[in-house]
């Protein structure tokens, strides 16, 4: 029989779900509370055929993910799963070199480096933190006079994330972005996300409604998924008037409590299914 453990920080909707999954199929499971976990790093103490992944915080799913892969526990998402989509210069420089589109994106280490990049690129610009998520620490920047603000309060914020800026052209979007889910070799569902914010996550207000998946988009997801390693990850896709489809961000412990009675789709069962299959595998 395959055992199961969940690692999570918390027992969200999401997890209520997956649980409820497992437990209508009977398969044996244990919930690991990242909260109270302890690793023993010379040694292996963990017999599951497989460890779904669930942490709110990023840092520690990293490195679980890690000793997991060192003890040859098999996991989803992977560790380098884990490290390309959790990182925002990690996923694009992932997704440029495998061809797939995105938004022009430009790297500095200086503040004096930064401004000049920003203005390369021509305002607006969007500036993002390299860690983070549910569109947070975001500025869209439409001057000289906002850039040299935001600039100077990341310099005297002073931590590691803060000193690597990454700037991105502002895509135009009408209205709205996508958010794709893949599970393994499958775009399994995909919504529409509308806001007349700029900022159009569904954490920040975004209106979730059923997207088509299109064979374009299908092939678009299947493809970036492929570049950051693969698993199940949901996508998040600007729609550019004159580019098309371009790929913005991925996240590998993707939400989707808001999308499962919008696209009809029941993600949950996806899931599990591809996590028993990687069990299954190994």
């Amino acid at each position: 029989m395959v055992k199961v453990g969940i690692l999570c920080s918390r027992i969200r909707v999401e997890e209520k779900l997956l649980i409820t999954e497992l437990q209508n199929r009977g398969v044996d499971f244990d919930i690991i509370d990242d909260r109270e976990v302890i690793f023993d790093i010379q040694k292996n103490g963990w017999q599951y055929d497989v460890v779904l992944e669930r942490c709110i915080s990023h840092s520690r799913a990293l490195y679980a993910l890690l000793l997991f892969r060192d003890w040859g526990v098999p996991t989803v998402n992977t560790y380098e799963v884990a490290e390309n989509c959790g990182n925002k210069l990690l996923t694009t420089s992932a997704l440029v070199r495998a061809g797939i589109p995105t938004p022009r994106t430009l790297v500095a280490f200086t503040p004096e480096s930064a401004l000049q990049a920003i203005e390369t690129l021509g305002y607006p610009v969007v500036l993002k933190p390299g860690v983070g998520s549910w569109g947070r620490l975001l500025s869209k920047i439409n001057d000289r006079d906002a850039a040299e603000t935001v600039l100077e309060h990341k310099e005297i914020l002073g931590s590691y994330h803060h000193s690597i800026y990454y700037i991105q052209e502002y895509i135009h979007k009408p209205g709205r972005d996508i958010r794709a889910f893949v599970v393994g070799d499958e775009t399994i569902a995909a919504i529409y996300r509308t806001s007349p914010h700029w900022i159009t996550n569904t954490a920040r207000g975004g209106v979730a409604s059923n997207c088509p998946v299109t064979p374009e988009l299908n092939a678009l997801c299947i493809a970036a998924a492929k570049a950051i390693g693969g698993g199940v990850v949901a996508l998040d896709i600007f729609e550019d008037e004159h580019r098309g489809l371009l790929v913005n961000e991925i996240n590998y412990t993707m939400e989707f409590r808001n999308s499962i009675d919008t696209t009809g789709v029941n993600i949950p069962a996806k899931v599990i299914d591809y996590t028993l299959q990687v069990a299954k595998a190994n």
